[in-house]
């Protein structure tokens, strides 16, 4: 049997093996059923990008429901200690109770692994329904700072001891507030936002892309949200010097000289009307965790929903990537949910390690399936003439068109 090895990192860099082992968490709900199919698609990939040259072995680790039917902690220390020791994984949508209850699986691994870049790529699929007249017009990278802003979790309940005590030292600070209020604290740091941008500009920079922007409500948050903007910006000017430039930089009528990156801004509420009325302006985005949670929703809704919008969690040697859509209780063992979320996801982990062919491969071949009108039941909706295709047969269909491709990769 052919041995596996692991991923290592070494001053910066990832060095994959030809040969290795890559950890996964099923998920909760339809989380076993498009994992299932999301593996398949990247084996086949793999196997007919590079003829057997390179392979992956896929384990299942436990967290979320399953792990809790086992009797384990919903995200148990030897999770954690696994996708920390292979450094790259994958993850399905795990249940989080909204009100009450216990916090985000999802928010949970971010923190501990120091998940800071929550990456998603949005852009149009050919052939799918969208709300907007132009779909194609939106094609952006949101970099989404993961570990702060109000997800960091320090929240008192309204009459609560701390509530008000920590309502009666406000006081004395001149800030007065009801007796009966839950009191949240939004943390946004210095050093975590700019590492946040500093990823985003590096990204740019390397992928050609042409523009970042920055986006906050830094005009009534001053010194949370506006500091991210200023930090952003201090950064650029310190660690990009003749590669990138704040657009406040420059005089009026200034033109940006053409193989500089620009950085600029917008107020987040703006930000939801540009990305609609003018998405062509937007390139790659950097933004607070509230925000960027927002935003990046809203911008798939646009180009055909959260069934065909692929995540990551990125950071320094270490990545999960996850779909972004929820667990669908009520479609779980149905055999209609859309897998291409977690399908696209495999393929953005299949690039992050450097077998590109292989993932441009699984695009590709999702991409040229839904342009012939080859989708689940989610986008059949509201469409005549087009019969929907389970989870299954839908993955079928993808790998299908893959081995139909000509043969790429490394002998």
């Amino acid at each position: 049997m052919r041995s596996t090895g692991k991923i290592t990192y070494d001053q910066g860099i990832l060095h994959t093996p030809d040969h290795l082992a890559l950890p996964y968490i099923p998920g909760d709900g339809i989380g076993p059923e498009v994992m299932s199919v999301a593996l398949r698609v990247a084996a086949a990939a793999v196997q007919h990008a590079y003829r057997g040259s390179r392979s992956i072995e896929w384990f299942g680790i436990p967290a979320g429901q399953a792990a809790q039917a086992k009797g384990l902690d919903l995200l148990p220390e030897a999770t954690i200690d696994i996708m920390r020791s292979y450094r790259v994984g994958i993850k399905g949508p795990t249940m989080t109770p909204s009100g009450g209850g216990h916090r985000s699986i999802n928010v949970a691994i971010r923190q501990i692994l120091d998940l800071y870049i929550n990456m998603r790529p949005i852009r149009y699929f050919r052939g799918v329904l969208s709300p907007v007249r132009r779909p194609s017009d939106l094609d952006v990278i949101m970099f989404r700072e993961n570990t702060e802003d109000v997800y960091a979790g320090v929240e008192f309940a309204a009459g609560s001891t701390a509530a008000l005590e920590l309502r009666e030292h406000l006081a004395h600070l001149g800030h007065i507030l009801n007796f009966d209020a839950g009191i949240g604290i939004k943390i946004i740091s210095r050093e975590k936002s700019r590492r946040l941008v500093r990823a985003a500009v590096e990204y740019a920079l390397a992928n050609g892309r042409r523009r970042v922007t920055l986006v906050h409500k830094g005009n009534i948050m001053k010194h949370t949200e506006g500091a991210f903007r200023n930090w952003g910006y201090e950064l650029v000017r310190e660690e990009f010097a003749g590669q990138a430039m704040p657009a406040i930089d420059l005089l009026p009528d200034e033109m940006p000289p053409e193989d500089v990156l620009l950085v600029d801004e917008r107020i987040a509420d703006a930000m939801f009307q540009d990305l609609i009325t003018n998405p062509r302006k937007f390139d790659v985005i950097a933004t607070t965790n509230l925000n960027g949670d927002y935003l990046s929703d809203a911008c798939a809704a646009q180009v055909g929903g959260l069934g065909l919008a692929p995540g990551a969690n990125i950071g320094d040697g270490i990545a999960i990537f996850e779909s972004t859509h929820g667990t669908a209780p009520d479609i779980a063992g149905k055999n209609i949910a859309n897998p291409g979320s977690m399908i696209l996801s495999a393929a953005m982990l299949l690039n992050h390690i450097g077998w590109i062919e292989a993932a441009d491969m699984i695009t590709d071949a999702l991409s040229a399936v839904l342009e012939d009108g080859i989708m689940t039941a989610d986008l059949v909706a509201g469409r005549n003439g087009i019969v929907a295709l389970g989870t299954l047969e839908f993955g079928d269909a993808v790998i299908q068109e893959l081995v139909n491709t000509p043969q790429g990769g490394t002998s």
